[in-house]
């Protein structure tokens, strides 16, 4: 059983970082990041080194990487049809397509889903949630339901695993990008990320950053 999550269309970047938090929480084998690359990891607090991201050009390709794994895919979003969360509609590992902060799903995203879920609000204050928070309900609740074994705890707090020696970094639909990209930053007379003495002593965040800003093997 495996769980994703589907990122397309995010108005706040930072947002990205704060996901690959709680995917990484509560048991995500991959972020499928969609269009653009200029994610930024802020509010990750290192758990972007515990997740994969994979890049695709276009919705079709990722539906297209998803459904050849064997993988549902459930928008969440208050639709007509749509089941609540906490009734578990899943039946299969599962990627999570989140909508816009202030927009929701768009059609076009809307069309790649198999069925759709939302979370019931008691409360007046607030017409919907912040995506974050949205993605950490839903994701909790797929854990639950499929199964996965809670995470070993110190005292107040979970054990985190030793970081990866190598990167898990973005794997790319296209590798011919990574080639691509590397010329044109030495064209440009650029030394960033994509340089890897210098990645090596920069900051961590600055270098998890560049996990997601870049385009690495897998």
């Amino acid at each position: 059983m495996e769980c994703y999550v589907v990122v397309h269309n995010v108005a706040k970047r930072h947002n990205i970082g704060t996901l690959a938090r709680s995917a990484t929480a509560f048991g995500v084998s991959e972020m499928i990041l969609v269009g653009k690359k200029d994610f930024n990891s802020f509010g990750s607090h290192g758990s972007a080194h515990h997740v994969r991201f994979r890049h695709f050009h276009s919705l079709l390709e990722a539906r297209d990487y998803l459904k050849g794994i064997g993988c549902d895919i459930c928008g969440v979003e208050i639709t007509e049809g749509a089941v609540a969360v906490h009734k578990h509609p899943f039946q299969r590992s599962t990627a999570f397509l989140l909508g816009n902060e202030g927009t929701g799903l768009s059609p076009k995203e809307m069309e790649i889903c198999d069925f759709f879920t939302y979370i019931p609000q008691v409360g007046c204050g607030t017409a919907s949630l912040n995506v974050t928070v949205a993605a950490s309900i839903v994701l909790h609740h797929f854990s639950v339901w499929a199964g996965f074994p809670e995470r070993e705890r110190d005292g107040q707090k979970f054990i985190v695993a030793d970081r990866p020696a190598r990167r898990q970094g973005l794997i790319c639909s296209n590798p011919e990008e990574v080639t691509q990209a590397r010329q044109q930053k030495k064209l440009n007379g650029s030394t960033d990320w994509l340089d890897s003495e210098d990645q090596a002593t920069a900051p961590d965040e600055q270098r998890i950053a560049g996990s997601l800003l870049g385009i690495f093997d897998d």
